[in-house]
């Protein structure tokens, strides 16, 4: 997993005046489309996350590439980003690693941390195959899209998609990101039926909101992320709730 920070982000959008904020949202999608783009070229995903702080995944890649990334960026932007890159058994545990290398080198509005890149290995692990599972919400159209204001529609996909996040992170170490719409993926480690059953149910359960998820695997998150788009196609042409790309065994 790999964490993107904004360098000295915070008083920069203040200095020497605040800034306007329309200016800093374009800048913001600007910058978040050419790490997108980046990401892309080896078979990666990106995700805006909080957009001053980015998350990716690019299994197989060379972390040094990202100092590429890092020069397009000064050359490209009137800021500067730092990459800590991480490898551990499940996607969150790298993730707080890769956000452990930023941390440990000075806080995100410290104007003397500048470019810092650095890779951080848990355990001696390595990097292997990459779990997606993609969810997107059970006919949003006809019971959102077409019902409710947008506003009503935009609240209810992003409760459920929290609850979502956080039975994913806190239960079973994957990363989760909605990415637009009424859909969320997530960067899993291998996950049974019976798992992403009772994390459906949870979700509706408390939400309202049912989900259906395509899950794809391979040995980049392209790989897998396309066969998981492929998968969830497949939920929605025949009903079914859960479909893998792969033979999923219970453990």
């Amino acid at each position: 997993m790999v964490a993107l920070q904004i360098d000295d982000y915070g008083p920069w959008t203040t200095t020497p005046e605040p800034r306007r904020e329309t200016d800093l949202q374009a800048l913001q999608s600007r910058l978040f489309a050419t790490v997108a783009d980046f990401f892309a070229r080896f078979d990666g995903y990106a995700f805006a996350d909080r957009y001053d702080n980015m998350v990716g995944v690019a299994n197989g890649a060379d972390p040094a590439v990202f100092e590429r990334l890092q020069t397009q960026v000064a050359n490209q932007y009137p800021v500067t980003v730092s990459v800590g890159v991480g490898t551990a058994g499940t996607p969150r545990t790298a993730l707080e690693a890769a956000n452990g290398v930023l941390q440990q080198a000075g806080s995100a509005q410290d104007a003397d941390r500048t470019e810092v890149h650095d890779h951080r290995v848990v355990d001696d692990a390595t990097a292997g195959t990459v779990t997606i599972a993609h969810f997107d919400v059970v006919d949003a159209t006809g019971t959102l899209t077409d019902r409710v204001s947008s506003a009503e529609a935009g609240h209810t996909i992003r409760r459920a998609v929290l609850e979502l996040r956080e039975q994913m992170w806190e239960r079973h170490g994957a990363v989760t990101q909605f990415v637009g719409g009424d859909n969320a993926i997530a960067v899993c480690p291998s996950l049974t039926p019976s798992t992403l059953d009772a994390v459906n149910d949870h979700v509706r359960e408390t939400t309202g909101v049912e989900l259906q998820v395509g899950i794809g695997r391979g040995p980049t998150a392209h790989a897998a992320g396309d066969d998981a788009k492929h998968a969830l196609e497949h939920c929605r042409e025949t009903g079914e709730r859960i479909h893998a790309a792969f033979s999923l065994v219970e453990r």
